[in-house]
């Protein structure tokens, strides 16, 4: 059984609760509905998607392994290749360099124009 308030003071205080409850409940719903979305755009930002992160580590390793192969300067692959990273592109370069020295293997040869 409730009992009845010993003063004005409680009554407001119970009133303010019961109004306000509703209100930290939508505001609540809300902030959830809000960082969800905002969570749901990391892709674009390039926080998350994994897959697409792992992609671009392959395509630099893969630029600058091609870039020693055909006996670039790592500072022209950088110049070259100026959208991929760089890290994974010196990673690349390093790689092959590593390989190429091992197996005593020269740069490529430049592919001749046809037409000259």
């Amino acid at each position: 059984m409730r009992t009845a308030p010993t003063s004005d003071a409680e009554t407001r205080l119970r009133a303010a609760v019961t109004v306000t409850c509703p209100v930290l409940r939508r505001v609540a719903a809300a902030a959830l509905v809000i960082g969800s979305m905002a969570l749901a755009g990391c892709d674009k930002l390039g926080l998350g998607s994994a897959p697409q992160n792992q992609r671009l580590e392959a395509e630099g390793r893969a630029i600058g392994g091609g870039c020693r192969h055909a006996g670039r300067a790592i500072e022209d692959c950088f110049a070259l290749n100026r959208q991929a990273d760089k890290a994974a592109v010196f990673a690349g370069w390093r790689e092959m360099n590593d390989y190429m020295r091992k197996h005593s293997a020269a740069p490529a040869a430049a592919a001749s124009s046809a037409g000259n």
